[in-house]
């Protein structure tokens, strides 16, 4: 299983400190992610260099999404907060293969105490994973590791899928007393949670009725879409300099 790890996991794995893991990070030595303001690296990238496999060179990827050169992420978080603010719901942007590219907007406080654990992070990395898998291009409501609903939309550029816009943190049927009870607690076992506090937090889960769930759905597709326009814009502006300045480069040998 390829794991996320932290920048402390990397340093206790590889008996070096966080400066030379950065270093490792910057000249490429070391593959990682950023995960909102903190950096993560996958464990086979981490177990093939503890093996002294030389690494691949990496290849310029020909999505510029993912060179997030079309992809304007302070503008998407700003508008991400908006959406998710509005439609009472947490939101984030993901790449396709569930990887969060923003921050997590309006996040409830029961989510928050588990995205702040380290193992229920990993499990919300892993179910929205799960979402990414996902083929469908309309939302279409799932379950996450935790039982609360989640949903997603593509964001697309040139045609194709490039990251996708979740959103859940919300119940659409109301679950009984006793089982919330319950299921928090497994939580808070299984994720070295406070028991009380998650419990106390559980109260705060936001419940979709049915209108509110038929709005969230049309939000979905209306946002997603705004998303692929802005980045498709900002595509098709960045090709034509491109061009300009190839044209108006000229040689002076």
């Amino acid at each position: 299983m390829d794991d996320l790890l932290t920048t402390k996991q990397v340093q206790t794995l590889l008996k070096v400190d966080r400066t030379t893991v950065y270093r490792m990070l910057k000249d490429g030595r070391l593959p990682g992610v950023k995960v909102g303001h903190q950096w993560r690296f996958h464990s086979q990238d981490v177990e093939t260099f503890l093996s002294g496999k030389p690494q691949l060179t990496p290849q310029e990827p020909s999505s510029p999404i993912n060179q997030l050169e079309a992809f304007p992420l302070s503008c998407i978080q700003s508008m991400q907060d908006v959406f998710a603010e509005m439609g009472g719901i947490g939101a984030l942007t993901t790449n396709t293969e569930g990887v969060p590219l923003t921050k997590i907007s309006n996040c409830n406080p029961f989510c928050r105490l588990i995205v702040n654990s380290e193992k229920g992070y990993a499990a919300c990395l892993n179910s929205w994973k799960t979402i990414a898998q996902q083929e469908d291009d309309q939302p279409r409501f799932l379950i996450c590791h935790a039982g609360l609903q989640y949903a997603h939309s593509y964001i697309r550029l040139n045609g194709k899928n490039e990251a996708m816009l979740v959103g859940g943190q919300f119940y659409t049927v109301p679950p009984a007393p006793q089982e919330t009870e319950k299921n928090t607690r497994r939580l808070a076992q299984k994720y070295d949670i406070d028991p009380v506090s998650l419990l106390d937090a559980s109260h705060h889960i936001p419940f979709l009725n049915a209108r509110k769930k038929k709005e969230i759905t049309n939000w979905y597709t209306k946002v997603a879409n705004t998303f692929s326009q802005i980045s498709q814009e900002r595509f098709d502006l960045i090709q034509r300099l491109k061009r300009i300045a190839k044209m108006s480069s000229f040689n002076l040998e």
